[in-house]
């Protein structure tokens, strides 16, 4: 099972990550299949690449729930599925 995990990254107590899809199994600083994004906590910055993370997800890759908030905050989901966001907003 392939899932979109955070793998660390950065010098002692200056630690930024990569958003990657890699192999569940696998260890965090392993083989990644494809890097995906990037997420500095001191610096509140991240980086996207919104296509492959939509193509991975459309695949049945599951995001860790560190990977879904970020995403979500930048509204990955809203792209995934934009007819749910009407449906929302009709019945509210």
């Amino acid at each position: 099972m392939v899932k979109l995990r955070l793998k660390r990254c950065g010098k002692k107590q200056r630690a930024v990550y990569r958003i990657v899809a890699i192999d569940a199994r696998s260890r965090r600083e392993g083989r990644d299949i494809r890097r995906v994004g990037f997420y500095d906590p001191i610096k509140n910055q991240t980086y996207l690449n919104i296509p492959v993370i939509l193509y991975f997800l459309e695949k049945g890759v599951q995001p860790t729930g560190t990977v879904q908030d970020i995403s979500k905050k930048a509204g990955v989901f809203m792209e995934l599925c934009p007819n749910q966001q009407t449906q929302q907003t009709k019945f509210n």
